[in-house]
């Protein structure tokens, strides 16, 4: 608690004016897309244009899960509330999926309906403007995601990347229906689902780890660290939890037998120190101090 950073202080500011930013752009992506798909008939440039709006709804939800996440440890979560991140990071990957559902509903309706999509240039304009943008949201979100190990950010730019993957299907959509071929607009509906569906599995993929406890950091290597420092003698049940920017972490040092608690708390509070000085990711350790076995 007394270690705690300048960097993680400043953690959810940081990740709220990133989600600020990419608020507004997505905002102004999913109008253009949704406004001009309706005018033309284009199924893929509305679905498209609903998909980026999905984006803008994980930006609000996005901010209220990092406004919870930074609160401190309380009687109830004496963990902290971190997790509530992740928790929002999977509400993404299930709107991913609902935006899914709403495209294929729109390429059902297609099919027994008549169908004629209006391709003008303005149509391709926007489409390219507007893609522009996601790439753009994308890799600043990519990119301050890492630097400040959010998961949130990172699960938000693969969600952007959905977009652009989705917007090059309707680009080529569109190509298609300019030559009289009506229904490659609904075929690029259905490519557009996959590649969404195919995102927010893996965004459920990496934040269930989260939850589930996986490994968080190399455990070998936090051997190595303890093995190394004077007065221990070995280590053993090392386990980490948590996530990139937020690891706890236990184990067993063992110390000679002749030390008295004083010392062997000292060298405890020694293996702590070095581990937070070469891993900043934990911000938590529990140190278990046993004796060395008597040699017969």
């Amino acid at each position: 608690m007394g270690r705690e950073t300048l960097a993680a202080r400043e953690y959810p500011s940081q990740v709220r004016k990133v989600l600020l930013v990419t608020l507004i752009l997505n905002s102004i992506v999913a109008l253009a897309k949704i406004f001009y798909g309706y005018v033309t008939n284009s199924l893929g440039m509305t679905s498209d244009g609903f998909h980026s709006f999905f984006d803008g709804i994980s930006n609000v939800i996005g901010l209220f899960g990092v406004w919870i996440a930074s609160h401190p440890p309380d009687e109830d979560h004496p963990y902290g509330h971190k997790k509530y991140e992740t928790l929002f990071t999977i509400i993404i990957a299930l709107m991913i999926f609902a935006t899914c559902f709403q495209i294929l509903k729109k390429v059902y309706l297609s099919f027994i309906e008549d169908h004629t999509t209006l391709v003008t240039r303005t149509s391709f304009f926007i489409m390219a403007v507007t893609m522009g943008v996601n790439v753009f949201v994308m890799r600043y979100e990519e990119r301050k995601g890492k630097e400040l190990g959010s998961h949130f950010l990172i699960a938000d730019a693969l969600h952007t990347k959905s977009d652009i993957l989705a917007s090059s299907a309707v680009i080529t959509g569109l190509i298609f229906a300019r030559f009289g071929m009506n229904q490659a607009d609904t075929v690029v509906g259905i490519i557009i689902t996959f590649f969404i569906a195919r995102i927010g599995y893996k965004i459920i993929r990496d934040a269930s780890s989260v939850l589930v406890d996986t490994v968080c950091i190399d455990t070998s290597a936090v051997e190595h660290v303890v093995h190394g420092m004077d007065g221990v003698r070995g280590c053993h049940n090392i386990r980490t939890r948590g996530q990139v920017n937020a690891v706890y972490l236990d184990l067993h040092v063992v110390v000679e037998r002749k030390l008295t608690t004083e010392e062997s708390h000292r060298i405890a509070d020694r293996v702590e120190k070095k581990i937070k000085d070469e891993f900043p990711s934990v911000i938590d350790i529990i140190v278990h101090i046993e004796p060395e076995l008597e040699q017969r």
